[in-house]
């Protein structure tokens, strides 16, 4: 059998619809996929996946939008994004200023609203997002040559407007060669993960088609 250890966005966790889609789609190939809530404080978030990636021991990493960061720190295993928020961190590292007053952090809460059930606390502090610069640039320097990296980026993508998504800096860092543009939005919607997403995966991992 089998793992994907799946590493979700903000604001997502065990709940999250792509890897509980995957999960349902790709069971019959035996393959087992492992999602769980992590800490939204960058550090504890990241010590929170080590312990899993130790217990699993997966055969493949799929970081999805700012889990994209937390994905990268992980070496010595095949990535791949949803996504990837590569702008993000330097985004909430500035949300720091804000987050030192009351109604900013209001602010942040109403901006980017948790659903109900297992999802990720959104801890709007100073003291965390000062946190992200640091996060994002060991994601970036924990990139390994000859390592295996490849994304999927959604053309209508809304988060490219603000920088947190953006094509040229991951161009930048893996090349032209390591991403695909769908038709569709920064949530993957169905259609391109059973034609896009899935087909990668059965690729890294090796499984029949």
């Amino acid at each position: 059998m089998k793992t994907i250890l799946y590493i979700h966005g903000m604001g997502g966790g065990g709940d999250s619809r792509i890897p509980n889609y995957l999960r349902a789609q790709l069971e019959a190939s035996r393959v087992r996929v492992v999602i769980r809530t992590y800490d939204f404080d960058p550090e504890v978030g990241r010590a929170q996946i080590l312990s899993w990636v130790e217990e699993v021991k997966p055969d493949l990493l799929i970081g999805e939008s700012l889990g994209a960061i937390q994905a990268l720190r992980i070496q010595g295993l095949p990535h791949l994004f949803v996504s990837p928020s590569l702008g993000a961190p330097e985004n909430l590292y500035h949300a720091a200023r804000i987050a030192r007053f009351a109604l900013g952090r209001w602010y942040l809460h109403h901006r980017f609203p948790v659903k109900e059930g297992d999802r990720q606390e959104l801890k709007f502090t100073r003291k965390v997002l000062l946190k992200y610069k640091a996060h994002g640039e060991a994601a970036i320097a924990s990139i390994e040559p000859g390592g295996y990296y490849y994304a999927f980026f959604g053309k209508q993508d809304h988060y490219k407007a603000s920088g947190v998504v953006r094509v040229d800096l991951w161009e930048k860092y893996f090349g032209k060669d390591t991403y695909t543009e769908y038709d569709g939005t920064h949530f993957m919607e169905p259609e391109y993960i059973d034609t896009l997403l899935i087909p990668k995966i059965r690729e890294v991992l090796g499984l029949e088609k």
